[in-house]
């Protein structure tokens, strides 16, 4: 296998900030892209978003380490007309760009995709990320995580039926816009390479959860009828949920065939439920869902969480217990699978999630201090020593002491 990565050559300009962005750039960099992230002069916000922090000084939490690790980092006060000449010149050698500043503000400073740079430099994949898009009733207004969980739908179907809608734990809007622009530049880099032109890759917050609403969405546009939350259980499905055991843990039991859940009663020793004309089909479960809640709780309660999740496995039952972080970062298929990396000076990090046979990913490297790489790589845009003194001078690199 190659350390390589698929996508080694690719040259990506980080220009965003926070989550869905970064996320993205990162796992192009993983992959083995060049990614240059730029950094306003107070920095991601996200680097102050702790604790935990990984230094003393506080000015890089383990919030912005998680997503930005890999690239090379430069510090431009875009304020500054020299710095957005500096900007030009690192668009011009890059293929991709990624961006999720407010609607209008690459126009504002004469870099905008569709007024500039799609004729100027007609090979960019250019991502934009936005909350709701730049157009339309709610175009260019700012988006936020648990805002397009409300706006969305998602928060509407997740919590306790009787409870207040509840946020997601993860920032789950964001992440799934980062995979979705992730594998949308990597869609226009395929056409690109076909027909020879790049493209605006389009992504927004709200077309992000919107997207994964399923098995809601799906049930609205067929009945007309607006589900209800349901708490961990399944709408569709059951029993397919958390159940409390012997020493207080908890488990998650998927049973979603016949077979599973006559498999599920003859381990927890009442086989003869699978015979009971209320559970015998998955329909016949889910109307009479709180009668056999009352049949299987008192029966997870004799077992042991770790114990019962190991047997149902071998019998064909999807079961787990509910782990908590300390448990999922030491548990021997994640060190197994290569989720938690190192590069053996400090830094770790989840792992790569997307494993090809041949390409493999590059070995971790944890992210630049803030403007550390401004020097490297405005040399190998040309500009001498002379130059870069001269940008720093006049605050296009932010203030001059840094």
């Amino acid at each position: 296998m190659s350390t390589a990565g698929a996508v080694r050559g690719l040259r990506v300009l980080d220009l965003s900030r926070v989550l869905a962005g970064p996320f993205c750039a990162q796992m192009l960099a993983d992959h083995g892209a060049e990614v240059i992230k730029v950094e306003a002069p107070a920095g991601d916000e996200t680097r102050r978003w702790g604790p935990p922090f990984i230094d003393e000084a506080e000015t890089t939490s383990a919030y912005y380490q998680g997503l930005n690790r890999g690239k090379a980092n430069v510090v431009l006060d875009l304020r500054v007309d020299r710095a957005r000449e500096v900007l030009h010149d690192l668009i011009a050698q890059a293929d991709v760009v990624v961006e999720n500043f407010k609607a209008g503000t690459m126009d504002r400073w004469g870099l905008g995709y569709e007024s500039r740079l799609a004729e100027e430099f007609p090979r960019l994949v250019y991502c934009r990320i936005t909350g709701y898009g730049v157009d339309g009733p709610l175009g260019g207004l700012p988006g936020y995580d648990a805002v397009l969980q409300a706006y969305g739908g998602l928060m509407s179907v997740n919590g306790e039926r009787d409870g207040d809608p509840l946020r997601v734990g993860v920032p789950i809007v964001d992440i799934t816009a980062a995979h979705q622009a992730f594998g949308g530049i990597l869609l226009a880099l395929l056409e690109r390479s076909v027909r020879g032109r790049g493209q605006l890759v389009d992504v927004t917050l709200l077309d992000a959860v919107v997207s994964m609403i399923h098995p809601h969405s799906a049930a609205y546009l067929q009945s007309g009828v607006v589900p209800e939350r349901t708490g961990a259980a399944h709408p569709t499905v059951a029993p397919y949920q958390v159940f409390r055991t012997a020493k207080g843990e908890r488990m998650f039991v998927a049973a979603a065939s016949n077979g599973q859940f006559s498999a599920l009663v003859q381990v927890l020793g009442r086989p003869g439920l699978a015979e009971d004309v209320r559970f015998q089909r998955n329909q016949d479960r889910v109307a009479n869902r709180q009668e056999l809640l009352a049949e299987l709780e008192p029966l997870f309660l004799r077992q042991d969480a770790g114990a019962l999740a190991v047997e149902l496995r071998v019998r064909g039952v999807a079961a787990s217990p509910v782990n908590d972080m300390a448990a999922v970062m030491a548990s021997p298929q994640v060190r197994h699978r290569g989720m938690v990396v190192g590069d053996g000076n400090g830094y770790q990090g989840i792992g790569v999630p997307i494993k090809l046979s041949r390409s493999g990913s590059v070995p971790p490297r944890a992210p630049a201090a803030h403007g550390a790489d401004a020097t490297r790589v405005l040399g190998d845009l040309g500009y001498s020593t002379e130059d870069v003194a001269s940008l720093r001078k006049c605050g296009a690199l932010g203030p001059e002491e840094e």
